[in-house]
């Protein structure tokens, strides 16, 4: 087996990954930030009914492979969600462009450790547990970084005076988090990257709308595949909050549960149960529980994202009307494809966030006049 690993490009995911693979001794092959080209890979050789992270996958896997990769790490999936089988299907397809790739699938352990390591092991072979416990400290201290400094950009983003600088910070915060060595050096970078952050924000800037995003994880966590859906609403002066993050996925399944930082957990199948009982896959049960948990966070809107064609999401997307009348809860909904493009996606935030934003001041002036 080769010993260049390459791995799908997802937001964040490349530091952490990179942090963690490189300090057990393998040479990692970092996925390029996928572009127009990628996608453009992707689709000539994928089903032209394939959801968008799996044509983009491809196209990542091809231009990997242009650097010299030769061995893919992907993540597995269970229940009723395509991405159960990408590993296999990509698979084929790659080898019948006359790509020579071995193909790693992790099977999400839900928790079992013992599981995990021993799929690692096919790459890694024997490796001392202070050396593995060193790699995993420094990957996740990289992750819970990395997290921190999207949820600050994402409250500076709504309220900076010049729109673009919060991005340029966090991007150069990002480079350097990508190149710290140890827990010290990555909580510093994380530190001096959030209060540049924080400087950009007015002290006496009114409260920005919110607006919740809930959906399919890569969709919404690498913004190529949404155009960049969370800058443009930046600029339109909303404030995006998520429950799905990196490690929210990290914690979720691969931490045991006696091991999981304390504090809020919630529970999908309790918040969704009035309106979805049972698991659909993916994060589609997720989606109508975090739409219902973010209606107490009193949110002003919540956005759907997910690919297109994706089953759990669309099985979401027909329940979402009946939580937003039953909860008095703006909700838009957002597929992309390989046909997306970023004037249809502006007009309908703009369309969205015009609503939101008169509902809101209508709200406020019908509580004043009741006082």
């Amino acid at each position: 087996m080769g010993a260049r690993v390459t791995f799908p490009h997802m937001g964040t995911l490349y530091i952490p990954v990179r942090a963690l693979l490189e300090r057990l001794g393998l040479e990692v092959v970092v996925p390029p930030r996928p572009t127009r080209r990628t996608l453009s890979l992707g689709v000539e050789s994928a089903p032209e009914f394939a959801c968008l992270p799996l044509k983009i996958n491809l196209g990542n896997y091809r231009e990997a492979a242009e650097l010299g990769a030769e061995t893919i790490i992907m993540a597995g999936g269970v229940g009723p969600c395509r991405f159960g089988y990408y590993a296999q299907v990509q698979r084929e397809i790659l080898r019948d462009l006359g790509y020579s790739l071995e193909m790693v699938v992790l099977e999400p352990p839900q928790g079992n450790l013992l599981q995990l390591y021993r799929a690692l092991r096919r790459l890694l072979g024997r490796l001392r547990w202070s050396t593995i416990k060193e790699a995993v400290q420094l990957a996740w201290c990289k992750a819970v970084a990395a997290d921190s400094l999207e949820r600050v950009l994402q409250a500076v983003r709504a309220v900076e005076p010049s729109p673009g600088q919060a991005d340029l910070v966090y991007r150069r915060a990002l480079v350097k988090l990508d190149q710290a060595a140890d827990v010290a050096s990555v909580r510093a970078v994380a530190e001096e990257g959030r209060q540049e952050l924080l400087r950009l924000a007015p002290a006496d800037a009114p409260p920005p709308l919110r607006i919740a995003l809930v959906g399919e994880i890569y969709t919404l966590l690498e913004p190529f595949s949404n155009l960049e859906l969370e800058r443009h609403l930046g600029r339109l002066g909303v404030q995006v909050v998520r429950q799905i993050f990196l490690t929210h996925w990290i914690q979720e399944h691969l931490v045991p549960r006696p091991w999981r930082p304390s504090g809020e957990e919630l529970n999908p199948r309790e918040l969704a149960f009035p309106y979805l009982r049972h698991f659909v896959g993916g994060h589609g049960l997720e989606t109508i529980a975090h739409s219902v948990y973010f209606s107490r966070q009193r949110v002003d809107g919540v956005i759907q994202v997910a690919p297109l064609t994706c089953m759990p999401e669309i099985v979401a997307e027909a329940i979402l009307p009946q939580v937003s009348r039953e909860l008095d809860l703006p909700v838009l909904t957002l597929f992309f494809d390989e046909h997306s493009a970023e004037a249809g996606l502006l007009t309908r935030l703009e369309a969205f966030v015009d609503l939101v934003r008169r509902r809101k001041a209508s709200r406020r002036k019908g509580r004043v006049k009741g006082q």
